[in-house]
């Protein structure tokens, strides 16, 4: 345990955001998993669109790196062309 009342915020402030970025990142993978198990292209679709929203959350809050967001996107668009 920190002694510094400095070091003691710091641990609560990384804590607090460790929690924030897990939520996001849970999320997205969610939305991804959405689309990589979806029976049909329709479904795919949407579940797409959800997946993309929700990636670009993730980059914007910082969670993952702008370059991978558009990867995901990329190979999630390719996937879900590939169904139809």
């Amino acid at each position: 345990m920190p002694t510094l009342k400095s070091s003691r915020k710091s641990l609560a402030q990384s804590r607090k955001a460790q929690a924030r970025n897990r939520a996001t990142r849970t999320a997205m993978r969610s939305a991804i998993k959405g689309v990589r198990t979806a029976d049909n292209p329709a479904a795919a679709q949407q579940a797409l669109v959800k997946a993309a929203s929700q990636i670009d959350k993730s980059a914007k809050k910082g969670v993952i790196h702008k370059k991978t967001a558009s990867r995901y996107k990329s190979r999630l668009t390719k996937l879900v062309k590939k169904l139809a």
